[in-house]
């Protein structure tokens, strides 16, 4: 059989996406290697709208109890596989191949594939991840309130997260690698002049210490060889992000970090009926809500396109 649409990716963007299609009767196919997307790994998310707290898990679970309330036979979902390509046929249509080997025809494509945090290659990284260290401000910062932190990265996303946290942390220090920040110069400047705002050019942060939480790290000035620990119960990670989108290299349009361009009026891609939404597109923010938000625009398109053309 022919899907009208396939659907990649179970994040809050193809699971809000698969919800829209299921009410709307587009014969669906939908692929997910897992249910979530980032947010899984965060104990306590307190800007997803509509629940005060939630945990990335349970977040997990109610996406997915939510899409297949709705999916009836409308949606078939495929859980436990990935998308591993994608091939334009003659007639316009598209055949997505499986990581299992199966594969299915489909009108249209929506990529919710979304991206993985560049992980911090530093001693004890991972030993202390959701023990203090995050990857997501948004989702974890409020818990720091009040206390000393520190965030690794100085570009756009490293400064914005700094910002988000000057508002109810005691104090920020960033640190950056090079010798430059790369984030805009205006939102440096705005952010360095905060008085609780410390940043600390060449500083390559080499070990996270601590007991149970997060107590302090170690970082190395890259000109000098000097070692220097900073007491902070809190290390917000944004050193950049990898997306998932290495399937369609060669059928839609990436920017130079690899994300998929899209036009923001519709959702769609460079593709013929593919359309993207989420952390795997090259929209400025990337955060659970504007996903979901993104990939209800672009089923609204699709639908227009399938059945009202």
């Amino acid at each position: 059989m022919t899907y009208d649409l396939l659907i990649i990716g179970g994040g809050p963007a193809g699971t809000s996406a698969g919800i829209y299609a299921s009410r709307k009767q587009l014969r669906t196919l939908f692929v997910t290697k897992e249910w979530g997307g980032q947010s899984t790994v965060s104990p306590d998310i307190q800007n997803w709208i509509g629940t005060p707290h939630i945990s990335g898990d349970d977040l997990a679970k109610s996406l997915r109890t939510h899409l297949e309330t709705y999916a009836g036979d409308v949606v078939d979902i495929i859980g436990n596989q990935i998308v591993t390509g994608l091939t334009k046929n003659d007639d316009g249509s598209y055949t997505a191949t499986l990581s299992d080997g199966n594969t299915h025809t489909v009108k249209a494509v929506l990529i919710t594939a979304g991206s993985n945090r560049r992980r911090l290659n530093a001693e004890n990284a991972d030993t202390f991840e959701h023990k203090g260290l995050t990857y997501c401000a948004s989702c974890d910062g409020p818990i720091f309130a009040g206390q000393d932190v520190a965030v690794i990265g100085g570009g756009n996303a490293g400064f914005e997260t700094t910002a988000q946290l000057l508002a109810y942390t005691k104090s920020v220090t960033l640190l950056n690698t090079g010798d430059a920040y790369k984030a805009d110069p205006v939102t440096v400047e705005k952010v360095l002049s905060h008085p609780n705002m410390r940043g600390i050019l060449n500083a390559n942060t080499t070990s996270i210490q601590g007991d149970k939480f997060v107590s302090g790290l170690t970082y190395t000035d890259k000109l000098t060889g000097g070692i220097s620990t900073l007491a902070v119960t809190g290390i917000f990670v944004e050193i950049g992000m990898l997306p998932n989108t290495g399937f369609v290299k060669d059928v839609v349009e990436l920017d130079e970090y690899g994300r998929i361009v899209i036009d923001p009026w519709t959702q769609k891609t460079s593709a013929p009926n593919i359309w993207a939404a989420g952390d795997c597109t090259n929209v400025k923010y990337h955060q659970n809500n504007i996903a979901a938000g993104d990939a209800v625009r672009a089923l609204e398109d699709i639908y227009v396109t399938l059945k009202a053309h």
